[in-house]
């Protein structure tokens, strides 16, 4: 019992300068209700009100900086208010993809809709305020933001990867973006996609492994594109249950369709590729 005594004592002083799951969870959904009301129970009627949410917010990121210096060797008050000053681009961003959700959804009576009960909303507004944490240089932080939404919406998100305006994200359960990840603008995946990467290696760590999704790129249910080097083109079309380790050119179609050998009863994979005038590839 001793043992175990010490074992956790040394664990309890070795993360006694850790900002708590609590703590950022907090920090985040208060600045979510701030931004959206459809997040919060207080709505404020005055800019007196949002003004001084917003210097209290800041306040509150810029104390958890400074008492976590090792997450990002940097001043902390300072790191805060860029953070903010960078806050509207944020907004406006957010805004534009849940403009992409409700003109792509035809399911989708109005923008409150999404922004109350739309799990992508939720899980794109956790990545795009984790990614420009990440941006500056804070560790840990961002991750444990993007895993608030992970939690509850089942989309995992790395804030380290570099999404594009006007993003959609539909049903969105089981997606998975890797941290190397690239995606342009106007892009539009379905539920278990997953964008990942070939190699688990450790000695990776810090090379691309992800893919790149170009503009205009619609991703369906269940596919899988793996591979820092798989660039999918531009206004391509990537079907339900596609598995992808090689790049697609520009307009491309690629869907998986099974195969019956009717001699043998027996099934085999087949994928389609099509470019823009519909030639199979």
């Amino acid at each position: 019992m001793n043992s175990l005594i010490k074992k956790i004592h040394q664990a309890h002083q070795e993360c006694s300068d850790c900002p708590s799951p609590q703590v950022i969870q907090q920090f985040f959904e208060e600045l979510l209700g701030l931004l959206f009301p459809e997040y919060t129970v207080q709505k404020l009627k005055e800019e007196q009100e949002i003004s001084q949410k917003l210097a209290a917010l800041e306040e509150r990121l810029a104390k958890i900086l400074e008492r976590n210096t090792h997450l990002h060797g940097q001043d902390g008050k300072q790191l805060a208010h860029q953070f903010f000053i960078q806050l509207e681009r944020v907004y406006d961003w957010i805004h534009q993809d849940v403009d992409a959700m409700f003109s792509g959804d035809p399911a989708a009576k109005s923008r409150t809709e999404i922004l109350r009960s739309y799990p992508g909303f939720f899980a794109i507004a956790a990545y795009r305020i984790a990614h420009e944490l990440h941006v500056l240089g804070i560790k840990l932080i961002p991750r444990m933001i993007t895993e608030i939404a992970h939690s509850r919406t089942g989309i995992d998100i790395h804030p380290g990867a570099k999404i594009g305006q006007h993003f959609c994200i539909d049903h969105g359960t089981g997606v998975v973006i890797g941290e190397t990840t690239v995606i342009g603008n106007r892009v539009k995946i379905y539920q278990g996609v997953t964008l990942g990467a070939l190699s688990v290696d450790k000695a990776d760590a810090d090379s691309k492994r992800h893919p790149t999704i170009e503009d205009d790129v619609v991703i369906y249910a269940g596919a899988t594109i793996l591979g820092g080097k798989t660039v999918i083109g531009k206004g391509s079309t990537i079907g339900g249950n596609v598995w992808l380790t090689k790049s697609v050119a520009a307009g491309s179609k690629v869907y998986y369709q099974a195969q019956m050998h009717h001699a043998d009863s027996e099934v085999t994979d087949l994928y389609i590729f099509k470019n823009d005038e519909n030639e199979t590839l």
